[in-house]
């Protein structure tokens, strides 16, 4: 059998997702090689950034094999084909233990893949490890009692970010090259813009949501994080297509995301709008610098710009109620049977809404649908939505979920409404959002900004930030690894 010839190791494990699949088709890279690599990578990386709880080798290898053999057998290859991935520990794996990053289910193992994880599975991908989330996802930082804290991939004395801090920190230091994460209220993009990395949060129901216990009312997202927009649209081809499971799915076709998606190109004719943040909201100094940067960029590639208010938009309290009242239905049985093991944070959000009512609830969708109704005509004369991602960059490590926040060296009582204003409005509408590295701050950590579409228009979406991510793409695009 003839040989794959071998790439040196930085250049396979930095590689992007679609360089891999084209030379693994061409013969010219071996999956066995590609899998060998980014295992020895985390084996490397995890005691320093602790991105995951469970690590896939002898699965993932003999995948790796059977995938090389199909290759010299010349047999069709799926669009994934040999390509390793992540999966955030909150989504169900087959046969490989899934946490949720408690301690009351450290030896949980279940019985199916969540669907998004089948369809990667089906398209040819080799999963090789599960990566850390908050408890149950309940966090925008990555901690938990079962594992402890997930470092920043720029700097171990800098939070990842969270929920699916796993997910950008393992893929910033150039473990796999796709990830499966999640998205309730920025999780996906959150640790995306800590660690200069795509994080995507799609159109409801563009990816089914089989985990999800609410269906009717979900919020929440099963997304892909990657290096690069293409990877991300790769991924989102794999997962994309309608599923019995998720009722906002249905009627939903599957679209060749990936095989459309045209490199390079303007943005003549496009409509934005932008704001950089809420009224009475704070800024850094440096991500605002960005963002005005990005706004020259879009500019000169032919978009129409319009400043847009922020009134309307300062949804937190609204989230909350939605959120913490589903983490209520869920979670308080554990928490009355088993508070000592669960995370601190946890109880203390679902103490939150311990006094709100069916009415206060109601009252909180109605507000959901009038944010939707307000977005949608925002959206009838304008094609995209541009914001930073995030107020600051990464926090310190130990940051306290009801602690303060510092911006440019003044205390902000408030994390969620003060670090991430931008992301929680655009679970609640459903349109897609996409965050993407913009450079870094004073203190060398990456920046993000977010650029939102319309409603069900993924394609234009990612085809939008593919153009911007080729005109505006960092110069420090990842961490040099000092271990």
């Amino acid at each position: 059998m003839k040989k794959f010839p071998r790439l040196p190791k930085s250049e396979i494990c930095e590689m992007s997702a679609v360089t891999m699949r084209t030379l693994v088709a061409q013969r010219k890279l071996s999956p066995v090689e590609i899998v060998e690599e980014v295992l020895g990578r985390a084996d490397a990386v995890q005691p320093h950034l602790n991105c995951f709880i469970t690590l896939c080798h002898e699965q993932a290898m003999a995948q790796a094999k059977q995938a090389e053999a199909a290759v010299m057998r010349g047999e069709a290859l799926g669009l994934l084909h040999g390509l390793p991935f992540t999966v955030k520990d909150i989504v169900d794996t087959e046969n490989v233990r899934t946490t949720y990053g408690s301690v009351l289910h450290r030896d949980h193992v279940p019985t199916q893949d969540a669907v998004a994880v089948a369809r990667m599975r089906q398209a040819g991908g080799i999963l090789i490890g599960k990566t850390t989330t908050s408890e149950f996802g309940a966090k925008c930082m990555t901690d938990a009692p079962l594992f402890g804290s997930t470092r920043n991939a720029w700097s171990a004395a800098r939070t990842s970010g969270g929920s699916s801090g796993g997910a950008a920190s393992s893929m910033a230091a150039g473990i796999a090259p796709l990830a499966i994460a999640t998205d309730g209220g920025g999780s996906t993009r959150i640790p995306a813009a800590c660690n200069g990395v795509v994080g995507l949060k799609q159109s409801l129901g563009v990816v089914p949501h089989s985990q999800v216990q609410d269906a009717f009312g979900n919020y929440t997202y099963v997304t892909p994080t990657t290096r690069e927009v293409g990877d991300t649209a790769l991924m989102l081809q794999a997962m994309t297509g309608s599923h019995g499971s998720d009722p906002w799915s249905l009627g939903v076709p599957a679209q060749r995301y990936f095989d459309d998606l045209r490199p390079g190109g303007d943005l003549r004719g496009k409509r934005i709008l932008y704001c950089a943040t809420l009224a009475g909201r704070p800024i850094a100094a440096d991500v605002a610098a960005a963002f005005d940067a990005a706004l020259e960029t879009l500019r000169s590639m032919g978009a129409d710009l319009e400043e847009m208010s922020s009134d309307g938009y300062d949804v937190e309290p609204l989230w909350r109620v939605i959120n913490h009242t589903s983490w209520r239905g869920r979670f308080a049985p554990l928490a009355a049977a088993h508070a000592d093991q669960l995370s601190p944070s946890l109880l203390q959000q679902l103490a939150l809404v311990e006094h709100v009512d069916g009415v206060d609830f109601q009252q909180a969708m109605f507000a959901r649908t009038a944010l939707f109704r307000k977005v949608q005509a925002q959206m009838e004369t304008h094609d995209f939505i541009f914001t930073p991602t995030l107020s600051r960059t990464a926090l310190p490590i130990d940051q306290d979920l009801f602690g303060s926040i510092e911006i440019d060296g003044e205390a902000f009582a408030e994390v969620r409404p003060n670090w991430f204003p931008w992301t929680m409005p655009f679970n609640l509408t459903g349109h897609p959002a996409i965050s993407l590295p913009c450079g870094a701050g004073h203190d060398g950590l990456p920046i993000g900004m977010q650029l939102v579409g319309r409603f069900r228009e993924d394609m234009q979406l990612l085809q939008a930030a593919a153009s911007f991510e080729d005109a505006h793409r960092p110069v420090n695009v990842l961490p040099t690894l000092a271990f």
